[in-house]
C-alpha cells in the first residue's frame, strides 16, 4: 500500500487503497463512503438486567466520511480571496520542492499550465467545496477538496498529485 504525504506539513491525506483517478493532469480524486464510528458493543459478561442498572446504552455513533475519519483532517473554512491567498503560496512551495526533487523545467512548467487551470475550476464552484486540512493543522500544507458527487450522496476529495510524495507500506 502507498500513503500519500503533504510535502510541505508531512501528514499522511491519502492512500492507493482508495480508487484514485486523475483530473487534469494534476489532481487525484478518490471517492468516500459515509461510515458510522464510535458505539462499540464491548461484552464484558455482565448481565445487566440482573443488576441494578438498565440496558440503557448512550448512543455515541456518529456517520463519519472513511477519508476524513481515517487520516485525521480537520475542516476548515476559507473565502475565496483567502483561499486564492493560500492556493498561490502554496503552488510556490510545491513548484520549489518539484525543483529540489530534480523535475525538469518542462514538467514544472505544465504543472504551471495545468494548475492554473484546475484552479479555476474550483474557483468557479467555490461554493460546492469544503476545505480539509491534515492532521498537524500546518495553514501552509495542502488544502484538500471536499465535494459531492452529482448524485449528490457520494463524497470525493479532491489533492493536488504534484503536492505528495509517495510512502510504501
Amino acid at each position: 500500500m502507498i500513503i500519500y504525504k503533504c510535502l510541505i506539513s508531512g501528514d499522511e491525506i491519502l492512500s492507493d487503497s482508495y480508487d484514485l483517478k486523475e483530473v487534469d493532469g494534476v489532481a487525484w480524486e478518490a471517492d468516500c463512503k459515509k461510515i458510522t464510528v464510535g458505539n462499540d458493543n464491548i461484552d464484558i459478561g455482565a448481565n445487566p438486567s440482573a443488576e441494578e442498572g438498565g440496558d440503557d446504552v448512550e448512543d455515541t455513533s456518529q456517520q463519519v466520511i472513511d477519508v476524513v475519519h481515517s487520516f485525521r483532517l480537520n475542516e476548515t473554512q476559507f473565502d475565496k480571496k483567502s483561499y486564492l491567498s493560500h492556493l498561490k503560496t502554496y503552488m510556490k512551495a510545491v513548484k520549489e520542492a518539484m525543483k529540489n526533487r530534480g523535475a525538469s523545467d518542462e514538467e514544472i512548467k505544465e504543472f504551471e499550465k495545468g494548475a492554473s487551470t484546475f484552479a479555476k475550476k474550483i474557483i468557479s464552484n467555490f461554493k460546492d467545496y469544503e476545505f480539509l486540512i491534515g492532521e498537524s493543522m500546518d495553514p501552509d500544507g495542502m488544502v484538500i477538496l471536499l465535494n459531492y458527487r452529482e448524485d449528490g450522496v457520494t463524497p470525493y476529495v479532491t489533492v493536488w498529485k504534484h503536492g505528495v510524495s509517495e510512502m510504501k507500506v
